[in-house]
């Protein structure tokens, strides 16, 4: 299918009568910024987690791009080009943010037992995990210890970790979580450069940023998907309106 990046047809999962997701069938278009939404409870990391191999499926498929990679294990997705920050968000908390990406881009081609040669010896490596620390607004940290970064520059570390591997595909679960909204602003800035090749998807609770952000939204409750379509389509849905404002008057 064409233009479809990742799709699922009928994607379940169920652990003994409870159904954490329930027939999802969803297509991401090559390119798109598709924020997934819904109520704690819905299904929105357990959906991200069968889609990564975190999880099998009850039932369903899981196809990238025209492959079914329903069966393939979660290292062999990563191959595929589906990367999710969570998988890499345990940064090197000794290395500088240069040698982190420059580690990762290390492992991608397989060469991870030299990653501790000089940047000289590694000159390809070094200029190519620069252009990607300019293009995330990072190269001006380049030098620094990662564990010396603020949070929300260390997130975008996980992405440029994530964006080393050239997914066509990045899952993004909560990445504003925890950050100062000055600061999950310039981060979401960041992910909306991202290149066009990149088909992003993400779970966030700050409907501030998905309308802001987000070209098509899913909502999912209970499990199941209860509508999909623009942010004006979705502002305007009254099944939206109450299943936030339910959540609200409930805590």
């Amino acid at each position: 299918m064409s233009g479809i990046a990742l799709r699922t047809q009928g994607l379940s999962k169920s652990w003994g009568a409870f159904k954490a997701n329930s027939d999802v069938t969803l297509n991401f278009a090559s390119g798109s910024r598709h924020a997934l939404i819904g109520p704690n409870g819905a299904g929105k990391t357990t959906f991200i987690n069968l889609l990564t191999g975190v999880f099998a499926p009850t039932a369903g498929q899981v196809f990238l791009g025209d492959e079914d990679i329903t069966g393939l294990p979660q290292h062999l997705r990563v191959k595929r080009g589906m990367t999710r920050t969570f998988q890499i968000n345990t940064l090197f908390p000794g290395l500088t943010v240069l040698e982190s990406v420059m580690l990762a881009l290390c492992e991608r081609e397989g060469k991870s037992s030299t990653w501790f040669r000089t940047v000289a010896q590694q000159r390809r490596e070094a200029d190519e995990a620069m252009a990607l620390l300019a293009s995330l607004k990072l190269d001006r940290d380049a030098d620094s210890e990662t564990r010396n970064l603020a949070y929300g520059r260390q997130r975008l570390v996980e992405i440029a970790l994530a964006l080393a591997t050239r997914p066509k595909v990045l899952l993004l679960d909560e990445p504003a979580a925890g950050i100062p909204s000055a600061e999950s602003a310039e981060l979401f800035e960041v992910i909306a450069g991202l290149p066009r090749d990149v088909t992003i998807l993400f779970i966030e609770h700050d409907m501030g940023l998905v309308f802001k952000f987000a070209e098509r939204i899913t909502v999912l409750v209970g499990g199941r998907v209860l509508c999909e379509g623009t942010p004006a389509e979705i502002a305007a849905d009254p099944r939206v309106k109450e299943v936030y404002l339910g959540e609200a008057e409930h805590g």
